[in-house]
């Protein structure tokens, strides 16, 4: 394969790439008549993300978003580091056992439990409440970042933290000063995925919020249509905007995740 084959392939799949989201910004940005018609538009408004803003307040589900998933993050990162630390270099039986149940957990078909989910939370008087979105979130994400941290921490040397322990430092102190600052991509990209999971879900925003109040950004998305018509240029722009976060998340760390998804391949 010659060296222009290459970079016309590589060039064609970049477009295929791209073009849904060059689609998405400008009929976003066209007036309604053409926007779904009209590849490259002949005007340019910032209407619909005008009404975005005056008209539907949507401020409110971008700040419930990073609420819930800020605060998932920050629970669920030191458990998952916990517990991937211990599974990773304490010597345990049925650690394998541990981690296949912890994925089975993960793998779990969310609308299988949203119904008890529902029940226990009504309960609990939790529904409508951060809570009751992060509690969730915590159940599925969790066991998600100890696996990725379980690989990583097997991917780190031993003889580092072997050597502190011989100097004089505790386990635990080995683990924070020695292990720790070792696993920072690891840890970086579990906290990145975790948010990214939280940012997208739907199905417990959606069962578990009964107001505009607490709706997160996919959930206000979804109910932005009207009896009669759907306003695909408020859909689209709400898009665009709920996406520009996590484009920013993504570019900045892109190097953690991929190191972080790559843990263990070297390694068992």
């Amino acid at each position: 394969m010659t060296r222009t084959t290459s970079l016309a392939g590589g060039g064609l799949l970049l477009a295929a790439l791209l073009f849904p989201i060059y689609r998405m910004i400008v009929a976003s940005l066209t007036p309604d008549p053409t926007q779904l018609t009209a590849l490259v538009p002949a005007t340019l408004s910032l209407e619909h993300y005008r009404a975005l803003f005056d008209e539907r307040d949507f401020l409110v589900p971008i700040r419930n978003s990073l609420v819930v998933a800020a605060t998932t993050t920050a629970l669920a990162i030191p458990v998952a580091a916990a517990c991937g630390y211990a599974l990773a270099r304490l010597r345990m039986r049925g650690r394998g056992l541990v981690l296949s149940v912890m994925l089975a957990v993960s793998m779990f078909p969310q609308i299988s439990i949203v119904g008890p989910l529902y029940l226990i939370l009504r309960e609990l008087h939790l529904l409508n409440t951060y809570p009751g979105l992060v509690l969730p979130y915590l159940t599925f994400s969790t066991p998600l970042a100890v696996w990725l941290l379980t690989a990583f921490f097997r991917q780190l040397p031993y003889d580092l933290e072997e050597a502190a322990m011989i100097d004089g430092a505790s386990r635990l102190r080995a683990a924070w000063d020695v292990v720790l600052p070792l696993a920072a991509p690891g840890i970086a990209s579990a906290a990145i995925l975790t948010f990214l999971y939280c940012w997208n879900e739907f199905l417990f925003a959606l069962s578990f919020t009964l107001g505009p109040e607490r709706y997160t950004v996919p959930v206000s998305i979804m109910l932005f249509r009207s009896r009669y018509q759907i306003p695909w240029g408020e859909v689209l722009a709400a898009t665009v905007v709920a996406s520009i976060p996590v484009v920013i998340l993504v570019l900045t760390c892109q190097r953690r995740i991929v190191a972080g998804l790559s843990a263990g391949a070297s390694k068992g």
